[in-house]
């Protein structure tokens, strides 16, 4: 109970620092933000799933290359 207090009595005085700082004009600055940062983070994550997929490519070749040739290197 505690704690919900605590957020609601946070959460009306970050409101009332938005009001006091400009409301929509500061809400709009951060929307712009945030709106930025998620195309660069969808031009990251395109990045990582490539190299990912690269990433298990060349395992899944050194694995069944490696399993051809384990056998010919046993005794004869």
């Amino acid at each position: 109970m505690f704690r919900f207090l605590i957020g609601v009595i946070v959460g009306l005085l970050l409101a009332f620092l938005l009001i006091y700082c400009g409301g929509g004009q500061t809400v709009k600055k951060v929307g712009e933000g945030l709106t930025e940062t998620g195309k660069r983070m969808e031009i990251l994550e395109g990045e990582f799933k490539k190299e990912k997929d690269e990433i298990w490519k060349g395992m899944k070749k050194s694995f069944s290359g490696e399993e051809k040739e384990s056998p010919k290197k046993g005794r004869q």
